[in-house]
């Protein structure tokens, strides 16, 4: 549980965009494993087994609040778009990088959910892409098409938002 804890809890903030949530989808995705830890068959490592459990909790959370309001790309652009550019500036401050942390959670929540899975899998966790491929039951080819899309996706709304910054100089 220690080894798995801060990752967990970054897998489901990341996924569910929201803190308060995360700290108790990752109780419930501890509690999870555990009973299912008898079905554990050793096919694949353990991490990609948890994962799994971790990403299908996460997944069934955000089709239980599908019809809630979400925070829209423009809405943060618009709210807190100077701060989004200088997001990767390099500081040393601990303080901007909570921040920073906490931005980020609020651009990939901007993402679809199935985006926002596969990079903080391969950005966030570090995961291999095989260990992708094994989490998410697909093939390397699959992870590797998924993370192109997601990048481009991201990248597109970072267009947006440096667009929208130098129009209004």
């Amino acid at each position: 549980m220690r080894k798995y804890q801060a990752r967990t809890l970054r897998l489901c903030t990341s996924l569910l965009g929201d803190a308060i949530l995360a700290e108790d989808a990752s109780q419930e995705i501890f509690l999870k494993a555990y009973q299912a830890l008898k079905a554990f068959r050793a096919k694949s490592t353990f991490s990609t087994w948890f994962y799994r459990i971790a990403s299908n909790h996460c997944h069934d959370l955000l089709r239980k609040r599908a019809r809630q309001k979400t925070e829209s790309w423009d809405a943060l652009v618009e709210e807190q778009g100077e701060q989004v550019q200088e997001l990767f500036a390099v500081s040393g401050d601990p303080r901007t990088a909570l921040e920073n942390a906490e931005l980020a959670d609020k651009i990939l929540s901007c993402l679809p959910a199935g985006a926002r899975l596969i990079l903080t899998l391969r950005e966030v966790e570090g995961l291999s892409y095989r260990e992708i491929a094994e989490s998410l039951s697909c093939s390397l080819d699959a992870v590797k098409a998924r993370l192109r899309r997601a990048r481009e996706e991201l990248q597109d709304k970072f267009r947006h938002l440096l667009d929208s910054g130098t129009s209004k100089e």
